[in-house]
């Protein structure tokens, strides 16, 4: 086994679950534990660190230096691709949206990602939208060379192998399947992962952080292992749309940190937990049901508001 792969193989399985007592404004009768992959690496944390996993000894193995990907100027991927170059030795490349950018001061994601040595090149919507397309590749390997090449969110084949490692973990954890896991759905990448390993009796819950998203829009269907029944269900909390939030929202999230001493962010766990506690209110859960959420990480991207949030309940 080869130092990058030693490296990966230690960080796999080592955020811990935790049960969280009382979490919630208002008591509901279920067993929330959090699965910390917040906790997976100080810089390269949750679903971002699985989906990157089999990409980079896929990047070793195919004896690339460097990683490509591409992200808008607030993206949790290419922050997490930056520190990941950083810590595993790759040279990267992001491909940000929105040429206006470049004559602008750095936000702390861009900034970020900028201090750990990746190389940020602004490109126009209209060419951000070629992404996908073999001429445009082909224009960005001419210019930066040979690069392993990472799609927007980082969701692929092989990152699906890395989210699908979650539901295992837990059940090793708690020594038993749980009725439900839930996790917030950008991508699609990590609840795809959550249906592939699923076992019958659970049922994977999404909790989908942006408008007009929907099953046939996911990579599910196309990574789900063959198992009887649908396990899996998708609710829309997203608040206004993706990376948008209101005061209710804020609210919650500041009371679920002071309760549980646990912070989250906006973006995705916290309308996921909003999204948990409001089916529970609602008798969507039998009482006393173990439910498991994921906590995907992203704190970068927390609010500074919910730093002074007045607590309205």
């Amino acid at each position: 086994m080869d130092e990058l792969a030693r490296q990966l193989a230690n960080l796999a399985g080592n955020s811990p679950l935790q049960l969280l007592a009382d979490p919630f404004p208002e008591s509901v009768d279920i067993n929330l534990f959090l699965k910390r992959d917040d906790l997976l690496h100080p810089l390269v944390s949750g679903n971002k660190w699985r989906k990157l996993k089999y990409n980079l000894l896929a990047a070793r193995e195919q004896q690339y230096t460097t990683l490509l990907t591409f992200g808008g100027a607030y993206s949790n991927h290419i922050h997490a691709t930056a520190a990941a170059g950083q810590v595993f030795g790759f040279r990267t490349i992001g491909i940000v949206r929105g040429e206006e950018l470049a004559g602008k001061p750095l936000n702390d994601t861009l900034r970020f990602c900028q201090e750990v040595g990746m190389h940020l090149h602004f490109v126009s919507r209209d060419a951000y939208r070629r992404k996908d397309t073999p001429d445009f590749l082909a224009e960005l390997t001419d210019q930066f060379g040979p690069c392993y090449v990472v799609p927007e969110g980082g969701t692929n084949e092989l990152a699906i192998k890395g989210t699908a490692e979650i539901i295992p973990e837990i059940i090793a954890q708690l020594g038993y399947a749980p009725a439900y896991v839930c996790c917030p759905v950008g991508t699609g990448g990590t609840v795809a992962g959550l249906v592939q390993s699923a076992p019958a009796g659970t049922d994977v819950l999404g909790f989908v952080v942006l408008k007009g998203l929907g099953p046939d829009s996911l990579p599910v269907a196309q990574y789900r292992s063959e198992q009887p029944g649908d396990c899996l269900t998708l609710f829309h909390y997203p608040f206004g749309g993706y990376a948008k939030t209101t005061p209710e929202l804020l609210n919650f999230i500041r009371a679920f940190e002071l309760k549980t001493n646990v912070l989250i962010e906006q973006v995705y766990t916290g309308k996921m937990l909003y999204g948990i506690y409001d089916l529970a209110r609602q008798g969507y859960f039998p009482n006393g049901a173990t439910v498991v959420a994921v906590h995907t990480g992203g704190l970068q991207g927390r609010s500074a508001a919910l730093d002074s949030v007045f607590l309205s309940f």
